[in-house]
């Protein structure tokens, strides 16, 4: 064998061994750039220009810190955090935080198709309302239908369609040491417009749907393994679960964030630079890119928005139902056939068929919105607080309860979550009064 045959071997290995360890946690952390967080991302740009750049380098080892830990309790127990927490907490517990969830995804979720139309309805014409059937019937067809595997390779590979924001951002004119500065040195702007979006912008990045969705995708993994078993029950291969599952958790919260980032920059450099500064959709936000970056960047742009939503639509759905099938002990997993896990699999269909019918009532999309990000953030801050007692108790976690670096930014990611929430929650009222 040739020296060159031989490294081509080595690099073919290493290529595959780096698909392998991307799974659950880049597939949620691209589903955390929603077309609803693409809108709220476009928004921090066009209000404050590159004021909040800083704010997804703050929250990146806050949220890659939450969502390894929840991978952890999948991958260590075998169940996801609805199967824990019946198992070991209260069923008015799990009740409230799985029926706050299941609305909070199915508003995020009416809403993500309905930016999806927007964004085909601008590129090519059309009907928005039929354009979220169409959206809403494949996303689901392709759920249920699909093998888990393929399935699993379709996800991984919508997550590229987020490349589309980085595009967008060298393809207009971009002050890159601002930027630069923003982003290292952060200001603060003490006013109360600044500090709700900065709320919203934390509530939108750090959500529950993506600890129900990386928990559960991580416990069907083991199950599918016939090799596999619960870290608590064998430990055996726990070096090389831990890493693996750290890794791909890490890896894409920081593409989640690199992408919010980008979104940011884009609309900082061309919507506020133009005086531009109120954005309430990403559709929007594609619309108002037009005559300013050019036809370009808008179709870039909003491509990226049907491709996102593309992968974001079945992880709402799907945790949602991972959720509501754990609580209720029914077969659940994207593996089993429709009529092994009918029950799962409808749970999918009704999120995806409320999630439709949203978009046919007269409900301003903007409304739902906020009322989906109060949700998830009542939802959020005592579901982390479950998910971190859960994470440090001998009895559920055995040998495997969190070390002390990572135990000390979950507590640090709660408390953060806990101080958006009250200001979030008084905001809401205050704006209602």
């Amino acid at each position: 064998m040739t020296r060159d045959a031989g490294k081509g071997m080595v690099d073919e290995q290493g290529r595959k061994n780096f698909r392998y360890a991307l799974g659950p946690g880049l597939i949620t952390g691209a589903s955390d750039d929603d077309p609803s967080g693409i809108a709220t991302y476009s928004q921090a740009g066009a209000q404050f220009g590159f004021g909040m750049c800083w704010v997804m380098l703050f929250t990146f080892p806050l949220m890659a810190a939450i969502q390894e830990i929840c991978a952890r309790i999948g991958r260590v127990t075998g169940q996801g955090i609805a199967g824990n927490i019946r198992a070991h907490h209260s069923k008015t517990l799990l009740r409230i935080i799985v029926g706050l969830l299941l609305v909070a995804n199915t508003l995020n979720l009416g809403a993500d198709l309905g930016a999806m139309g927007d964004a085909l309805r601008l590129l090519i014409g059309g009907s928005t309302k039929v354009y979220v059937v169409l959206f809403a019937v494949g996303c689901a067809l392709l759920e249920i239908f699909s093998r888990y595997d393929r399935y699993n390779s379709i996800l991984k590979w919508t997550s590229v369609a987020l490349l589309a924001y980085v595009a967008t951002a060298f393809a207009v004119d971009t002050p890159w040491r601002e930027v630069a500065w923003s982003t290292f040195l952060p200001s603060v702007t003490w006013s109360s417009e600044y500090i709700v979006l900065l709320v919203a912008v934390l509530g939108t990045t750090i959500t529950p749907y993506c600890f129900f969705w990386q928990s559960s995708q991580e416990a069907e993994d083991e199950r599918l393994d016939p090799d596999a078993h619960p870290l608590i029950e064998d430990a055996s291969d726990a070096p090389a679960q831990i890493a693996r599952l750290r890794f791909d958790t890490w890896f894409g919260m920081g593409y989640s964030n690199i992408i919010s980032l980008f979104i940011m920059i884009t609309t900082a450099a061309t919507l506020h630079a133009h005086g531009i500064t109120d954005i309430q959709t990403s559709a929007q936000a594609a619309e108002a890119l037009r005559p300013i970056a050019g036809p370009l960047t808008f179709v870039i742009f909003s491509a990226g928005i049907i491709g996102i939503g593309l992968l974001a639509v079945p992880v709402l759905a799907g945790s949602a139902a991972y959720a509501l099938g754990e609580a209720l002990e029914w077969p659940t997993g994207l593996d089993r056939l429709p009529l092994e896990a009918r029950a799962f699999y409808g749970a999918i269909v009704v999120s995806t068929l409320v999630g439709v019918v949203i978009n046919f009532l007269d409900i301003d999309p903007i409304k739902a919105l906020l009322w989906a990000a109060v949700l998830n953030g009542v939802v959020a801050a005592p579901l982390m607080a479950v998910i971190m007692f859960m994470a440090c108790e001998r009895k559920i976690m055995g040998d495997f309860t969190l070390p002390p670096a990572l135990k000390l930014t979950g507590w640090l990611c709660t408390g953060a979550m806990t101080v958006a929430v009250v200001i979030m929650i008084g905001a809401s009222v205050f704006a209602a009064a």
